[in-house]
């Protein structure tokens, strides 16, 4: 029943909230298969938290071109005879270059951006997961990526709150939004569960999951 309703779930969130780990799980639980982004493919990421205002432009298009052919390869009909789960949405590079990018640079990505942006399938379902940058900036921390290093917890603030600024005004797709402060979907399958029936119970175009401690 979940998967003939939702072929394609995207997941969604700042850096660190777990996107990834859900995104896999979720898969498996479903009998499907991922579609996950290669954050560490990218030449430019990290010279990028090193020195943000140089090489956010190359970062960006990178990852604006490994995502949007990354969702092609994903439209073809033969890949969707399973329910895929990603770990992205192409939307999040705009907003990613939102809070990166500034005059020429940031036209230069918009045109692009537009150029592309139709060409790629969009998600049935959206978990947008959510969390308080301090817990981010701890995620961040535990999973120690050297690329990651240097990233503060205000960068993190201010990615959360572009997030919800975008969710807020989205409409693109139904969103779940699962505050993940007391979920640990790798290490409890019983928060898995609850999630997956969750989904499976949800009617409207935007509803919210939260569970206490």
């Amino acid at each position: 029943m979940l998967t003939s309703r939702f072929r394609y779930i995207a997941v969604e969130g700042p850096i660190g909230v777990g996107k990834t780990t859900l995104a896999t799980l979720l898969a498996d639980r479903l009998g499907g298969t991922t579609l996950l982004e290669h954050a560490a493919g990218n030449p430019f990421l990290a010279q990028f938290y090193e020195d943000m205002p140089r090489f956010a432009l190359p970062t960006q298009l990178f990852f604006l071109f490994q995502r949007t052919d990354q969702l092609r390869s994903a439209a073809q009909p033969d890949l969707f005879a399973r329910a895929v789960v990603a770990d992205f949405m192409l939307e999040k590079d705009s907003l990613f270059a939102g809070l990166t990018l500034s005059g020429d640079e940031l036209a230069l990505y918009r045109r692009i951006y537009d150029a592309l942006a139709p060409r790629v399938p969009q998600p049935d379902l959206v978990l947008y997961l959510q969390a308080t940058s301090p817990t981010l900036a701890d995620r961040v921390r535990r999973r120690a990526v050297h690329y990651e290093r240097t990233i503060d917890q205000s960068y993190l603030s201010q990615l959360a709150d572009a997030y919800r600024r975008f969710f807020y005004h989205y409409a693109g797709a139904p969103v779940l939004a699962v505050n993940t402060e007391h979920l640990d979907f790798a290490g409890r399958e019983r928060d898995l569960d609850l999630l997956v029936e969750r989904i499976r119970t949800m009617r409207g175009t935007r509803e919210y999951f939260n569970v206490g401690e």
